[in-house]
């Protein structure tokens, strides 16, 4: 076998695949989360404070950095300390941390109830019901 070959039965297989979907659905709901913390929750939240944008707010710990200016133009001028974007960050992980938890519990119940629900066996068959009844005349026999 080829390593071209053995390379395609690993691709294809349903583990790989499945986790190829998840990567790009992840990476694409992880933007989702980003703008709803980015978009949604961070405005209100500065809104609240003071109309403070979390995402420019940093500590500029270089001489060559003034003050006021955004955080990707103080990044070029020097070394700073983005404590707003961090708590931006924080907040988007905490969201996917939480509805991560919610997706694994809400499994957790289902695969429970699959659990717990008892399997019916199946009724026997019209072969099995006749080889019971001869095993029994056959016992009611040799007892006598």
């Amino acid at each position: 076998m080829g390593m071209l070959s053995e390379f395609k039965e690993f691709a294809m297989r349903g583990n790989v695949m499945d986790l190829a979907v998840g990567v790009i659905i992840g990476a694409a709901f992880a933007r989702i989360v980003d703008s709803i913390v980015n978009d949604l929750i961070m405005p209100l939240v500065g809104a609240l404070i003071g109309d403070i944008d979390f995402s420019n707010l940093y500590v500029p710990l270089s001489a060559d950095v003034p003050e006021g200016l955004a955080l990707e133009e103080a990044r070029k001028l020097g070394a700073v300390f983005a404590w707003g974007n961090f708590v931006t960050v924080l907040f988007s992980f905490l969201i996917l941390a939480f509805i991560i938890f919610l997706l694994v519990k809400t499994m957790n119940r289902m695969m429970r109830k699959k659990a717990a629900a008892p399997a019916v066996p199946p009724a026997p068959t019209k072969e099995e019901v006749l080889l019971t009844e001869m095993r029994d005349s056959l016992r009611v026999i040799a007892t006598k």
